[in-house]
């Protein structure tokens, strides 16, 4: 299994992650959810909180930035190698980590497991899905040498 992390840097932060560590990371998911996929491509587009408010309103009719966004691919288009598209928002990822005591990399790593996940079709709109949907992130962070991000 490979994944190409396309990555820009449009949130005016320099204390991002590198593009191995979200391959790294995306890649554990991809394992748990998705083996048979030999290849697949992933664009993580890192957003400020402008431009995270703005998509969060335009896309989910949501008021104000939020962590991540996931961008799925049409059904039709699900056999791709394309995953779709992920905006995640430095500076929400930096604040959250900081309020909620957690390290940087770890609420990192967590936000991009949760966002492959979603653009692999699990959601945690309703509880029994949310449980679903959080032990697998807590096992893949597991894997990966971090803490229950719950």
């Amino acid at each position: 299994m490979n994944v190409t992390v396309d990555l820009q840097n449009h949130s005016g932060s320099r204390e991002v992650p590198l593009r191995r560590q979200f391959k790294h990371w995306a890649l554990a998911a991809l394992a748990a959810v998705a083996p048979e996929r030999a290849v697949n491509r992933l664009s993580i587009r890192l957003v400020d909180e402008n431009e995270s408010a703005q998509l969060n309103g335009q896309y989910r009719h949501k008021s104000g930035p939020t962590n991540v966004l996931s961008f799925p691919l049409p059904p039709q288009l699900q056999e791709s190698p394309e995953l779709g598209d992920l905006a995640i928002c430095a500076q929400v990822v930096e604040r959250e980590a900081r309020e909620q005591g957690k390290r940087g990399d770890a609420h990192w790593a967590h936000l991009t497991v949760h966002g492959v996940l979603h653009l692999r079709g699990y959601d945690h709109e309703v509880e029994a899905e949310a449980r679903v949907m959080e032990a697998l992130e807590t096992r893949i962070l597991q894997q990966l040498g971090y803490p229950d991000p719950y």
